[in-house]
């Protein structure tokens, strides 16, 4: 993983940096995770501007770069919102995509963001939903405008 700079940051912008590494150092099995904001725009990524090359395996995560996983995370809440709101679901919490060379989970953060997480396929599905949460709980009363458009700048300016 490349470490995003976070010089000039504010420190809430720093501490979500830091979260949001402690997320892939320290949770087995996972590949790497990203913020999008409700809109849809990457706030935070694990490897923010790094371009993964075309014939990466099915391990190494998204191909191309990594605004893929935000493509992905973003499309997955708004399907599951969409298929919430026909079945009268109430709001989505937490989707998981099971696949045979990985897992994709997508929490939602009180602000309307979300959290996603491309993870292996053999990780602990409960331990990974666990940290995920933490994340959401100490990132989600933080995620004020200001913020979101600090970190929107922070990564345009890193890619």
């Amino acid at each position: 993983m490349t470490a995003p700079s976070t010089f000039g940051l504010s420190t809430e912008a720093r501490n979500l940096h830091w979260l949001l590494s402690n997320l892939v150092e320290e949770v087995p099995g996972v590949h790497s995770v990203t913020v999008v904001s409700s809109d849809g725009l990457m706030l935070l990524s694990s490897d923010p501007g790094h371009h993964r090359a075309k014939e990466a395996g099915p391990s190494d995560g998204p191909r191309g770069s990594s605004a893929d996983l935000a493509t992905i995370v973003s499309g997955i809440g708004s399907l599951t919102v969409g298929a919430a709101k026909l079945m009268d679901g109430g709001g989505v919490k937490q989707t998981m995509v099971a696949m045979d060379e990985g897992s994709v989970f997508v929490m939602s953060i009180s602000d309307g963001s979300l959290l996603g997480v491309h993870a292996t396929p053999d990780c602990d599905m409960s331990v990974v939903a666990y940290h995920m949460a933490l994340f959401v709980g100490r990132a989600g009363h933080v995620l004020t405008p200001e913020l979101r458009s600090e970190l929107r700048t922070s990564m345009e300016s890193a890619q």
